[in-house]
């Protein structure tokens, strides 16, 4: 088969910071905590995989040691290290989230440089609601800014995105909030902003409101939306993040002739093409799973096209 272009849907940026062997590490991996006292995030997985296919990018032989693959790192600098595995990688295109980390890793213009690629952004919808909080006085005024900030941010992008299973998990109500329940939440978080300082957006209601206008942006310019399922940091409730306990929300996003594109999947990955077989707008992919799987990624590979359409 011949591959003409190769385009990541969704990815982050990466940081051209010099990292030593314990920031690495840490960007391996989905816990909140280093691996015990004598243990290494290296032996597992994905580590097996940076040595094997990162290390000769590096001009190291495959599956050199961990420590000479961070050195190797240093020598070069982030900046080449980066340049160079990200050309290898051989991307036509990257959609990036912009809403992760912002402060730490490569911004839309940095990562089409590093990877000499064209790259766009997809918006995050919680966090142009939190930046949002910051600057509203009123909760009317708070919805208002959003939902403009959303349609400009939309104008340069190529897609929006939501975590709301990481926030408050797909089992909530399904219908959009009246303006008044809306406002009235709103008006709690910004008090709530007031009297302790930032807050991560978890409401329920302001994150269905945040939703709906999604669907408008979406539907206005042919955007798809991505929604991030299962596997995620420790303070999610997995059984909630099942993508089947969203199908309310997606028959909506169905009806606007809406895609949704079901990110990662991990570990409900025979669900998730189930619910692209059965429904026409739902996408899914394996790609982050794919890496934390390394040599088994076949097995995830055969499971998402198990039942999936090939064309999803």
């Amino acid at each position: 088969m011949e591959i003409k272009r190769i385009i990541d849907h969704h990815c982050h940026g990466v940081t051209t910071n010099d990292l030593d062997r314990a920031a690495f590490e840490a960007l391996i991996s989905e816990s909140h905590l280093p691996p015990p006292d004598g243990c290494s995030n290296f032996d597992k997985p994905v580590g097996l995989m940076v040595r094997r296919h990162c290390c000769p990018i590096l001009d190291l032989d495959p599956f050199s040691s961990a420590q000479q693959y961070i050195d190797r790192r240093l020598e070069l600098g982030g900046q080449v290290a980066n340049e160079r595995l990200m050309r290898a990688a051989g991307m036509d295109g990257l959609m990036i989230d912009t809403g992760h980390r912002t402060d730490y890793i490569a911004d839309v213009p940095t990562m089409a440089t590093l990877a000499h690629c064209d790259a766009r952004e997809v918006v995050r919808i919680e966090t142009v609601l939190e930046t949002s909080a910051m600057k509203a006085s009123t909760g009317k005024e708070l919805l208002i800014m959003f939902r403009t900030a959303l349609e400009e941010l939309s104008v340069e992008a190529v897609a929006l995105k939501s975590i709301v299973a990481y926030r408050a998990t797909f089992d909530i109500d399904h219908s959009i909030p009246t303006e008044n329940e809306s406002v009235d939440a709103a008006n709690s978080w910004l008090k709530q902003i007031e009297k302790d300082g930032w807050q991560r957006l978890s409401d329920p209601i302001l994150l269905r409101y945040a939703l709906f206008c999604a669907l408008d942006v979406c539907a206005d310019q042919r955007f798809p939306l991505q929604l991030h399922v299962g596997v995620g940091d420790c303070d999610i409730v997995m059984p909630k993040c099942d993508p089947t306990v969203f199908i309310p929300f997606v028959m909506e996003a169905e009806a606007k002739q809406i895609p949704i594109t079901l990110l990662h999947c991990y570990p409900f990955i025979k669900e998730s093409t189930w619910m692209a077989e059965v429904f026409q707008n739902v996408y899914y992919d394996v790609g982050f799973t794919l890496n934390f799987t390394g040599t088994l990624a076949l097995r995830t590979m055969q499971d998402a096209m198990e039942m999936g359409p090939f064309f999803k």
